[in-house]
Formats: C-alpha cells, sequence, structure tokens
C-alpha cells in the first residue's frame, strides 16, 4: 500500500506572468511603498509593521512567508526556496533587535530580494526540478515555527526587561 504523495499545485505557465505581477507588487508594498521625500529612502510595510512589539516581525515573516509558498507553486527549486526562506530569516532575527533591527528593517528588503531570485529561477536557462512536496511543507512549517520564536523571543527579552527595571 503506498502512502498518498504531497504535492503542491503547480501554476500553469500563462499564469506565471499575473503571478509574478501580483508578488512583485506585494513586495513593493511590504518593501518599498513610500518615498520619503528629499531622502530619497523608500519605506514600505514591513518595517513599519516591525515597530509593533511582539506580533510585528511575526506579521512580517509571515507575509513573506506568502511570496516563497507562491514561488514553490510556481516550480521554484529547493536551493532558490532556501535562500528565500534565509532572507526571510534574517530580516526576521535582525529586526527583532530594538531599534538597531528597525533601522535594518528599513534598507533590508527581503522580498524584494526574493522576488529578484524567482525571477532569476524563471528565466534561467539552465532551471533545476522544481522543489519536492515534503520539502516545501518543511520549509513553510519551519518559517512558522521561526516566526513563533520570534514572539516568544521578544517576550522573554521583554520580561527581562520589567525585571531588571523594577527590580524584580
Amino acid at each position: 500500500m503506498s502512502e498518498p504523495r504531497l504535492q503542491f499545485s503547480s501554476i500553469e505557465p500563462d499564469a506565471k506572468v499575473s503571478t509574478m505581477k501580483r508578488l512583485r507588487q506585494i513586495s513593493r508594498l511590504l518593501d518599498k511603498v513610500v518615498t520619503v521625500p528629499g531622502l530619497n529612502l523608500n519605506i514600505g510595510v514591513d518595517p513599519i509593521i516591525g515597530l509593533i512589539p511582539v506580533g510585528g516581525d511575526f506579521l512580517g515573516v509571515l507575509l513573506s512567508a506568502y511570496i516563497v509558498l507562491e514561488a514553490a507553486r510556481m516550480g521554484v527549486s529547493a536551493p532558490t526556496l532556501s535562500r528565500m526562506a534565509i532572507n526571510i530569516i534574517v530580516d526576521g532575527l535582525v529586526g527583532s533587535v530594538p531599534f538597531f533591527g528597525d533601522l535594518f528593517d528599513f534598507a533590508w528588503t527581503a522580498n524584494e530580494y526574493n522576488i529578484k531570485l524567482i525571477e532569476e529561477h524563471l528565466t534561467s536557462p539552465h532551471r533545476r526540478k522544481k522543489a519536492d512536496g515534503w520539502f516545501i511543507l518543511m520549509l513553510l512549517a519551519g518559517l512558522l515555527i521561526f516566526a513563533i520564536g520570534l514572539v516568544a523571543l521578544t517576550v522573554i527579552v521583554i520580561r527581562l526587561l520589567i525585571g531588571a527595571l523594577t527590580g524584580g
């Protein structure tokens, strides 16, 4: 008796264009939606929601993970998906550091980097095989666990700071 094969739906080639357009829009919204006048600095929603204590970085990781999920549906290879996840992890880890992490979030545009990785994969003449369904499931589960870990870490740090300030 064979086990059922886990399979993520794949996107038809014609739909990849509209999917990429949507992913570019999401990436722009998250990383560079507003230009600060006079500074030539672009700010997205991701660094702004990252300012929200506890849940901001969690939400940022989940929104970025959506781009990874869509890339997997388009048939992006496991190494490329892994690089995309690393970009998200770097963004989440450094972004969770008070003040410095918030400044880093304005400069590190993980979603934009991930869109470039998807485009490189889709336009490469030497494309690798698409990622296995189990790999995708584990990668997305890992990103979810990472996001939950960021919340736990933030809560622990806040409790330690409050304890240090109150002497308790």
